[in-house]
């Protein structure tokens, strides 16, 4: 008897194993996607993250400053909103024509739920300075917030390589759209409306609203960028000695003859700096061919330069350009982008554009 208890003993204990074993091992039954929780009634707080096939947005990291915005601005404190994320820099005419067109979205659907941040991510030194950024959005009529990513560490989570860049942020915190460079305001916008409508659960109307912004015609548009400077130089400059060193001054004449197109010639004697090159003499010139009908310089001085402008041999009179200097020249100051040439079309043509006083400091000619 006692032996036939011991057996039953055994027999009970590897049964329970087994039962314990088998357990161990279904599969966990699956929780309720937020599609089927919601037709249930079930409380879906969390789940979002767990179904939704859109990355999550990096938070705002490495800001240096905030203009129009508390300093402890987060994208997770946005939860409920939609988030228009915009990568710009103040001395970028591609950015600089978008942001019209992001100032009118704040405007029409800030009410509805819409969040507009400037992420200001700079492309030059001079860019990182607070004072000059907030003269920038001043003067750019900027009333969204706008916070400073002046070391790049924002740009770097959302691995970005382009300005400017348009990213929409749902409600739960994931990226829905993304947009890089000028255009595509129209998609954009309906992104905007369709993202609303979902946060509410109601439709939100598209506002028809125009922005008042410039049309650019990029077909038409024959030159690109143009970088002086040691770091940023991306092809060689019309009569600038190839191999040149940072900090090099050198002295350069314009030759005569037929000059090869989007490309700058230099005249006097300028200095070699690592994102711009400075005039050293107490003038010196440079000449350009050119396709477009707008051309922008950024530019600086550590004087003030005064610059005479000339398209096909005649002297510029009456062109709308620095529009805080005289007709028929143009003070440059402080670093910024000026408008330097504003034609009524499209073409072909030959840029002078001369400078009295030393200390001029080009970084960019650009196009439009």
């Amino acid at each position: 008897m006692e032996k036939n208890t011991i057996y039953l003993v055994i027999v009970l204990v590897l049964i329970g194993g087994a039962i314990f074993y088998l357990n161990s091992v279904k599969a966990p039954v699956p929780s309720a996607s937020p599609q089927q929780a919601a037709a249930s009634g079930t409380n879906t707080k969390g789940t979002e993250d767990i179904y939704s096939p859109y990355l999550k947005a990096p938070e705002l990291v490495g800001i240096k400053g905030y203009i129009n915005a508390p300093d402890n601005l987060t994208i997770a404190s946005l939860r409920g909103k939609v988030v228009l994320l915009d990568i710009w820099t103040y001395t970028c005419i591609n950015c600089i024509r978008t942001l019209p067109y992001v100032e009118s979205w704040h405007e029409k659907y800030a009410k509805d739920g819409l969040v507009v941040i400037g992420v200001h991510s700079p492309e030059f030194d001079f860019e990182k300075d607070y004072g000059n950024v907030l003269a920038a959005v001043k003067k750019f009529g900027i009333t969204y917030p706008v916070v400073l990513d002046s070391d790049h560490v924002t740009w770097n989570a959302y691995q970005n390589q382009y300005w400017p860049r348009h990213y929409l942020i749902d409600a739960n915190g994931r990226i829905r759209f993304d947009h890089i460079g000028e255009g595509g305001y129209d998609e954009t916008e309906a992104q905007i409306v369709q993202l609303l409508s979902e946060a509410k659960h109601q439709n939100v109307p598209m506002n028809e609203a125009l922005a008042n912004a410039p049309s650019i015609d990029f077909g038409k548009v024959g030159t690109p960028e143009l970088y002086f400077g040691n770091s940023l130089r991306r092809a060689s400059l019309g009569n600038v000695p190839l191999f040149l060193s940072e900090g090099e001054t050198f002295n350069a004449t314009i030759p005569a003859g037929d000059l090869a197109p989007n490309v700058p010639y230099l005249d006097g004697s300028w200095t070699n700096n690592a994102d711009n090159m400075q005039l050293a003499s107490g003038s010196g010139a440079v000449e350009l061919i050119f396709t477009a009908k707008n051309v922008n310089i950024v530019a600086g001085s550590t004087n003030s330069t005064n610059l005479t402008i000339y398209i096909d041999g005649k002297r510029v009179e009456k062109q709308d350009y620095c529009q805080d200097a005289p007709a028929g020249g143009c003070t440059v100051d402080m670093k910024r982008l000026y408008s330097i040439v504003v034609l009524p079309d499209y073409g072909t043509h030959h840029l002078r554009m001369e400078a009295t006083g030393s200390g001029i400091q080009l970084f960019t000619f650009t196009f439009g």
